[in-house]
């Protein structure tokens, strides 16, 4: 437990119905009984575990600040395990300011970035891994995402790390066993077990291991870059995917010069959608640096979207930038299919079957888009069920260094190592593990990890 005593304003800040001052340590109920007042503007002998208490909040001077609601909430069976106070306020920015200027000027002392969480986290409360599904569910984009996050906090990830924590230390400890009294037990039936047990928590891990390109995706979004020869329909395509006018759409080539992004959600696929300047030669020193922008894109991106003018012949810069994007995730896209049809694929078999007729000017198509999407991306389907999936790229590189300990332990037996060198890459398993939720971890990456978090969280 802590000693001190924390407050901050939990809600986002500016005009709303209410604002929520929280208070948490040891010194909350007495800094409560210090500024509220209740309905009759009495001192308030008792405040009613988990109750709500309807009365004033009044500052140093004993001047009402705000008609308020509050609540104490007994420890240790709260959010951090200390007792917590939390006053609802009306919205806006003065009464939350003010009433937090009074509450530490009783004594607490302003919350760090994510103190809260990570008082439940040092607390016992939650492990590391459903501490930082906090920070994701407050962040999420999507409901996969959402669902995704929610699995983490209800500790459905932790409960399978620690099962396979807890098999290789009960191995360990037979190892202990087999190192101290060498006479009680046989060196190749210890062996025995930890092959049988690395074959199978080898594949738990590898599964696991595979879902983060989905979980990151997820989490992040596809990073989706627009591309093609100016006034094929990149920003009309892009307004057609934000359903909203965001990019300026005209006749004269060359009008986006700029890169523009925008995250939209369609039907639960992520998509961080980037609207780039037509690629084509010009003399034009601003619209070169936009195609420059442009092409630098196209290399972070997970997916491009190459759009093509069906009314006009395939031309040189479409070639060029087939050539360039060659090594990328692509959907064609051959775009004013409501004209007359002059582009010939011909020479690019493998793109003739499988780029997508549209016309966004008729709003046909986009059901194809996100239907290839899927296919390259979630295997044709996209479906988070009960199984965990990582969204998190320090739990991926963890889970891949203790992968790759239990692959070395395999390796030392190959080799007809002794049993101490097998214990010490299954003891480095367990350490990388133990890392995802915190059974052993640095301060410095715990301040890290919270710094992350908004302040009041």
């Amino acid at each position: 437990m802590f000693d001190d005593t924390i407050a901050a304003v939990a809600t986002f800040p500016g005009n709303a119905g209410i604002n929520i001052i929280r208070i948490s340590g040891n010194n909350a109920l007495k800094i409560a009984h210090e500024v509220f007042l209740d309905k009759n503007k009495q001192k308030k002998k008792t405040f009613k575990n988990r109750y709500l208490h309807y009365g004033y909040i009044v500052d140093k001077d004993k001047k009402i600040i705000d008609e308020v609601l509050i609540s104490y909430m007994k420890a240790p069976n709260t959010y951090t395990k200390e007792d917590v106070v939390e006053i609802n306020c009306h919205g806006g920015i003065i009464s939350s300011k003010k009433i937090l200027e009074t509450v530490l000027y009783h004594g607490c002392r302003p919350a760090e970035r994510g103190e809260f969480t990570k008082r439940a986290f040092l607390n016992g409360r939650i492990d590391l891994a459903q501490a930082e599904a906090v920070i994701d569910i407050i962040n999420s984009k999507t409901d996969y995402s959402h669902e995704i996050s929610l699995n983490h906090l209800e500790g459905r990830l932790s409960k399978q790390i620690n099962s396979v924590i807890d098999e290789i230390m009960d191995l360990l400890a037979n190892i202990e066993v087999n190192i101290d009294f060498p006479e009680y037990d046989e060196d190749e039936i210890t062996i025995e077990k930890v092959q049988e047990l690395c074959n199978k928590l080898l594949p738990e891990l590898n599964k696991l291991i595979k879902t983060a390109d989905t979980g990151k995706i997820l989490k992040e979004g596809i990073k989706t870059v627009i591309l093609g020869k100016p006034n094929v329909g990149k920003s009309s395509l892009m307004n057609f995917l934000l359903n909203e006018n965001r990019a300026i759409v005209t006749e004269i080539p060359g009008t986006t010069r700029d890169t523009i992004e925008e995250f939209v959600n369609i039907k639960g696929v992520p998509l961080r959608i980037i609207d780039t300047a037509g690629i084509r030669e010009t003399d034009d020193k601003v619209e070169k640096i936009g195609v420059e922008k442009a092409l630098e894109k196209v290399k972070e991106a997970d997916l491009v979207i190459m759009v093509f003018d069906s009314s006009k012949e395939l031309e040189k810069e479409d070639e060029q930038i087939l050539d360039y994007i060659k090594n990328k995730k692509v959907i064609y896209i051959r775009n004013k299919t409501d004209l007359e049809n002059k582009l010939d694929l011909s020479s690019y078999k493998k793109i003739e079957k499988q780029v997508i007729n549209v016309s966004i000017l008729q709003n046909l198509g986009l059901e194809r888009i996100i239907e290839k999407i899927e296919e390259l991306f979630f295997q044709g389907h996209l479906n988070v069920g009960d199984e965990p999936i990582i969204n998190n790229v320090r739990h991926k590189n963890l889970l891949i260094n203790a992968k790759n300990s239990l692959e070395e332990v395999l390796k030392s037996i190959d080799n007809n190592m002794t049993i101490d060198f097998l214990e010490i890459d299954l003891k480095d398993t367990v350490e990388q593990l133990g890392l995802i939720i915190g059974r052993s971890i640095s301060d410095d990456l715990i301040d890290k990890i919270f710094d992350e978090f908004c302040i009041g969280k």
